[in-house]
């Protein structure tokens, strides 16, 4: 049996036709209604928030069994509360952001209307990951209803009893031609991938991320790609060291370091390296007196990861590295049988070691020397651009300088993840770390297209006799004075 009737799971035999299907049946009802009203768009998000919250028990139940060991309120907090007030900034503008823009005012006196529509795009895919893989699936969706999509969702393998569950709830919520969600392995990601979307959404490693993009492209598919990257921290010559040392720590814990926006790398001052390294070991003892016993310490996600993380780690020390781990006594870390690996800082790096170029997404910080402004700028220009860059220190000439001669996707400073706080504020990568964004009217603008309709009613031609020979003597003249008035102009310019 290819399908599970009704539940919108995907199994493996028949994936294509069964995709296949489900695209057709939106695109299909998408055409048949209509752009929606700013009533149904809501509605679509309240159906969708409403599944999130009549079922986070259960659903954090399901996702602390695929971790193994996880905590449920970080987990609730990070998946669930994290994103309510975001997506009410949605629903509470969607009208706004939906409106015609009116153009050439003046115009109209003439006969002529000119406007900029923001039209839904059609069917939206949306390939979530296994870090936070409800959180990074009913965010986009949210943007996607509100600018008027249906909308497939991949869930994570890697993830399955969230990703079945899941599965399972959507259609208690949703007609499958609005929204239909799917399971299944990397076969079903690649043919998701494929299909012929109006827009396909993907969180994930840079590595996917152009696996996603070159499928995405047969179909000349747009693409929207939140990725990672080996995020920077750089402790500013003016910053309380304790302080900064303390946020970087328990900044890079934040999911066991599973998560695109935790710092990994830290740049701190060679005067300032040992009193920066004692205060974050002693930041993460503190925090973490137990660990293998300890449900609330994550553990990697599978074993996979476990060994990719270890192996890093391993791979540094064979090569010189300085590795410091937070073990408490009589706890054997790393620990196979619970996948997790202690806080560690690994220090006295190269760029021949394997931790200096991937992204660790784990509890392992890596520490930096820097002497001056120059060389920080130098050492992140020279590596591929971050989601984010963390800055601890004041608000002052070496900050703006950093944010000035750096390309991140975002900066925050003195704290993890705050560039993310604003409902407002647009979230993305740039170059390595995605392109694209949402969150705010960026997700509603990437989930549109911005339609240009111009009319008139005028009883002559206005654009076509200029463009169609014979041209007679007043086009001629029109584009001869036009040219000389912008040459005159430019030279203007240039001059001063």
């Amino acid at each position: 049996m290819s399908t599970v009737e009704n539940l919108g799971v995907t199994t493996p035999n028949g994936t294509g036709e069964e995709l296949s299907r489900i695209l057709e049946l939106q695109r299909r009802a998408f055409l048949a209604d209509g752009f929606p009203s700013v009533e149904t768009r809501r509605h679509r998000i309240d159906r969708l928030v409403a599944l999130m919250l009549d079922n986070a028990d259960a659903l954090v139940d399901a996702l602390v069994r695929d971790f193994g060991s996880k905590s449920r309120t970080g987990t609730m907090s990070m998946e669930f509360v994290g994103i309510i007030d975001a997506i009410e900034h949605t629903r509470a503008h969607v009208a706004k952001w939906m409106r015609t823009t009116p153009l050439m005012r003046a115009g109209r006196l003439a006969g002529l209307r000119a406007e900029v529509v923001p039209s839904p795009l059609g069917v939206v895919g949306i390939i979530g990951p296994w870090n936070f893989p409800l959180h990074l699936v009913i965010m986009p969706a949210a943007a996607a209803f509100a600018a008027g999509n249906r909308v497939m969702i991949k869930m994570s393998e890697i993830t399955p009893a969230t990703s079945d569950l899941f599965a399972s709830l959507a259609p208690k919520y949703f007609d499958e031609s609005e929204l239909a969600v799917v399971t299944g392995g990397a076969d079903v990601g690649a043919a998701f991938s494929a299909l012929p979307l109006d827009h396909l959404f993907f969180t994930g490693s840079p590595g996917v991320g152009k696996r996603i993009q070159a499928a995405a492209a047969q179909n000349l598919v747009p693409v929207t790609l939140e990725l990672g990257g080996k995020n920077p921290a750089v402790v500013g010559p003016r910053a309380n060291i304790e302080r900064a040392a303390e946020r970087v720590a328990l900044g890079r814990m934040v999911n066991g370091g599973q998560v695109c926006v935790c710092p990994d790398y830290v740049m701190v001052q060679e005067s300032e390296v040992e009193k920066f390294s004692a205060a974050v070991l002693s930041a993460w003892r503190k925090r973490f007196p137990t660990m293998v016993a300890n449900s609330e310490y994550p553990s990697s996600v599978n074993v996979a990861n476990y060994d990719r993380v270890v192996g890093l780690i391993d791979d540094a020390r064979s090569l010189g590295a300085h590795v410091q781990s937070v073990a408490p006594s009589g706890e054997r870390l790393p620990d196979p049988e619970t996948r997790k690996v202690p806080p560690t800082l690994v220090s006295n790096v190269s760029d021949d070691m394997r931790i200096a170029q991937e992204e660790v997404f784990g509890p392992v910080l890596t520490l930096v020397t820097y002497r001056d402004l120059a060389d920080v700028v130098d050492y992140v220009n020279a590596r591929p651009s971050p989601l984010v860059a963390y800055w601890f220190g004041p608000d002052d000439d070496d900050f703006r300088r950093f944010v000035r001669s750096t390309r991140t996707g975002g900066v925050a400073r003195n704290e993890f993840g705050i560039h993310m706080l604003p409902a407002a504020a647009p979230f993305g990568g740039v170059g390595n770390s995605g392109m694209g964004a949402y969150h705010g009217k960026a997700g509603f603008d990437t989930f549109s297209h911005h339609r240009s309709v111009v009319g008139t009613d005028l009883p002559f031609m206005l654009a076509t006799s200029s463009a169609v020979p014979p041209f007679g003597r007043v086009p001629r003249l029109i584009v001869d004075l036009t040219m000389r008035r912008a040459r005159r102009r430019t030279a203007r310019r240039l001059r001063g």
